[in-house]
């Protein structure tokens, strides 16, 4: 009864909102966000600090996975002189190294996931502040993200880059 009463509240809520854009109340806008984005000062800034800690991960990496190469191929090189125990000693070490290096990955990728959201989350925040303020200026009811694989078709509305973008002082 509960999930009836839902769905009808849904439908109702969906259809008023076309019966008031039927009658003209409602202004519709778009926005390619990307574009927007890729213009905001200080993104530059923030993408080389990033691609700089991606440099220096990618190093280190670089460096456990050759050290684990070199001992694999030590392993290999002298298998046949080892003892049981030996070999059984150098597969765990192996193994271990390899854990290490995945452990380290995830928590390399964790740590610029990290990175990432604290230099460009102020940069979104901006731009998504400039939208709300150009769409509450011009009266927009709503504004649709026009990003390539965001919206599949949309006829009408009016672009507001040019407004966030003088709104943000972006030339």
């Amino acid at each position: 009864m509960k999930k009836i009463f839902k769905i009808a509240a849904i439908i109702l809520v969906v259809f008023g909102s076309f019966q008031v854009n039927a009658q003209g109340k409602n202004k519709l806008g778009h926005i390619n966000s990307d574009s927007l984005l890729k213009m905001m000062p200080g993104r530059d800034s923030a993408n080389t600090k990033i691609q700089t800690e991606v440099k220096s991960y990618e190093s280190q990496i670089k460096t456990m996975q050759t050290e684990l190469e070199n001992k694999y191929t030590d392993f290999q090189t002298n298998l046949s002189t080892m003892s049981d125990l030996i070999k059984q000693t150098k597969q765990t070490e192996l193994q271990d190294l390899q854990a290490r290096i995945e452990k380290f990955q995830t928590s390399a990728q964790e740590a610029l996931q990290k990175k990432q959201t604290e230099l460009l989350q102020p940069i979104i925040n901006k731009a998504k502040k400039a939208i709300d303020d150009v769409a509450k200026e011009n009266g927009f009811s709503y504004i649709l993200d026009a990003a390539p694989g965001t919206i599949l078709y949309y006829d009408g509305g009016e672009d507001i880059l040019p407004l966030v973008k003088k709104k943000l002082g972006i030339k």
